[in-house]
């Protein structure tokens, strides 16, 4: 309230120098509609964020149990629903971020249409996707403001002075939508000049947070599939060197770089590293490869290629397609490497891609990463590609074998069926899960934890259960009850769809514009009063 109050005042002194011509105008609204466009461009909201991610962060440190989380949104009114779903039922967005990832890009925002996850879009949908997605989270303040303005009017209209105060102090504590969006900039789209410039305007639209993987920037895939190829560390901690550039011309001092690494699970590389002497970044990098010793130069195949490594002449294991292979089972220290090499150089978080959501396997990696960088942190994809039902009754059903649990009631294989629900297995395994991410915090160094794509599968299973209602013999009443009347009686926003779309803020506007004169959509006979 304190700055709406000053702003009615300094407004009020600003009309009263501009003399007779303004009228028109009053203070008071003008003060309303700067406190509904609070952000002026995405540098200040890339400002506003990088400093929440950067409290949080701090906090973490002191107390692993304050992690913070995200949902993936690849559509403006979803994240928008999200925050406002967010803030009824839990009171604050604190700790609470968003996920833009390139994954639901490629398959929902392509003007190709629906692509794999491998940086075939347009790379300046990206950029487009931040934007809108806080075009809609400053909306949802504008209307909600609009609603506290409104009580406010209501509350001196009848010199309710309790009231009055009430919303005063509601819109003086006021919590905005707009939370922190960690954004994937997927291999960097090119070189580092194009990392760069795309990095740029992802930071312009409100960007304050940039995930960028250790893939080859040409043959990337989605970090759950098979054939990924990595890059030499140089070329990548070039590409973080881009990212921070662009963050500090852009004066986001504060800027927080995810460097991902997908290296347990690539076995390729594009390139032999650059070294220049034993030990160094480039010969580590390279001593991972399949490599045999060479005996005899003379006995060498046209065509075969051969590097110096440990000091050793050696052969490489290089594939028809140019790629060279690592050794088998050396993801982990890979990924070790990998980790500490980017703190070391520029990074502020990590995101390390794993197959199945174990707390030991991510603990031991951040264990050992940590005899180095005492205070690494994690962002860690709580994926949907993982099959976590049956995962974690896998994990339970292992380790119950190891404690000599009688398990003739089992099959390991095929825990996945619904005649396990209701066992012991599986209502233990459920507690896992639910307790994952807090264990994920304590136990692995996880700061941050997403699920990538959780709003690409609700919608799929929401429209899956109307159709089959409303296509069959429920008709219209699938609708009613499997949706409005939900909707009705959770108190969803969005049953007042004309509201939630800007509607009542612009009779707000027309009513400033055109007093009395003003023509507006929400009178009587508007039919959204049914839902008040």
């Amino acid at each position: 309230m304190t700055q709406y109050s000053s702003d009615i005042r300094q407004l009020t002194d600003l009309k009263a120098t501009a003399g007779s011509s303004w009228h028109g105008i009053s203070p008071e609204h003008a003060a309303r509609m700067r406190a509904q466009n609070r952000f002026r461009n995405g540098l200040d909201i890339a400002r506003y964020t990088a400093k929440i991610m950067r409290q949080d962060m701090v906090a973490y440190d002191k107390d692993a149990s304050a992690y913070t989380q995200s949902l993936g949104c690849w559509h403006g009114f979803i994240a928008q629903q999200k925050m406002i779903a967010i803030k009824k039922h839990h009171g604050t967005t604190n700790k609470r971020y968003l996920y833009l990832s390139g994954w639901m890009i490629a398959a929902l925002r392509s003007e190709f249409g629906p692509l794999p996850d491998q940086s075939m879009h347009e790379k300046t949908s990206v950029p487009a996707l931040i934007e809108e997605i806080y075009a809609f989270l400053r909306q949802a303040d504008a209307r909600e403001l609009g609603h506290l303005f409104a009580r406010l009017d209501e509350a001196n209209a009848v010199g309710d002075n309790l009231a009055l105060q009430r919303v005063q102090n509601e819109i003086s504590d006021y919590e905005t939508h707009v939370v922190p969006i960690i954004a994937d900039i997927d291999a960097g789209f090119g070189n580092e000049e194009a990392t760069y410039l795309l990095a740029k305007k992802m930071i312009e639209a409100g960007a304050c947070a940039i995930q960028l993987e250790n893939q080859v920037s040409d043959a990337k895939q989605c970090g759950h599939q098979d054939g990924k190829v990595t890059v030499p560390h140089e070329e990548f901690l070039a590409k973080i060197r881009a990212v921070r550039y662009a963050f500090l011309e852009l004066g986001i001092d504060d800027g927080v770089i995810v460097a991902r690494t997908d290296s347990l699970g690539a076995g390729l590389t594009q390139k032999i590293a650059v070294t220049e002497e034993v030990g160094d970044l480039g010969d580590q990098y390279n001593q991972f490869l399949e490599l045999t010793p060479v005996d005899d130069v003379a006995a060498m195949e046209n065509g075969d290629l051969a590097i110096k490594v440990g000091g050793r002449l050696q052969k490489t294991a290089r594939l028809s397609s140019g790629l060279f292979r690592f050794r088998e089972g050396t993801g982990e220290d890979r990924v070790v490497l990998d980790c500490i090499a980017s703190l070391q150089n520029g990074a502020d978080l990590l995101w390390i891609e794993t197959a199945t959501p174990r707390v030991d396997q991510i603990g031991g990696m951040v264990k050992r990463i940590r005899e180095v960088v005492p205070n690494a942190k994690l962002v860690y994809n709580n994926s949907p590609s993982f099959n976590w039902t049956l995962s974690f009754r896998q994990q339970i059903f292992d380790s119950w074998q190891q404690q000599s649990r009688e398990m003739s009631g089992y099959n390991r294989e095929k825990l996945m069926s619904a005649i396990y629900d209701e066992s012991e297995l599986a209502i233990e395994a459920d507690a896992k899960i639910k307790e994952f991410q807090l264990d994920a915090a304590r136990e692995a160094g996880v700061f941050h934890h997403l699920i990538t794509l959780p709003t690409y599968h609700t919608v799929a299973l929401s429209i899956d259960q109307l159709a089959q209602g409303y296509f069959g013999e429920e008709g219209m009443l699938a609708y009613v009850s499997g949706v409005q009347r939900l909707e009705i009686r959770g108190q969803l926003a969005c049953v007042k769809h004309q509201d939630m779309a800007g509607s009542n803020l612009g009779d707000d506007h027309k009513e400033y514009f055109s007093g009395e004169a003003a023509l507006k959509a929400g009178g009587k006979d508007n039919t959204m009063n049914q839902f008040n």
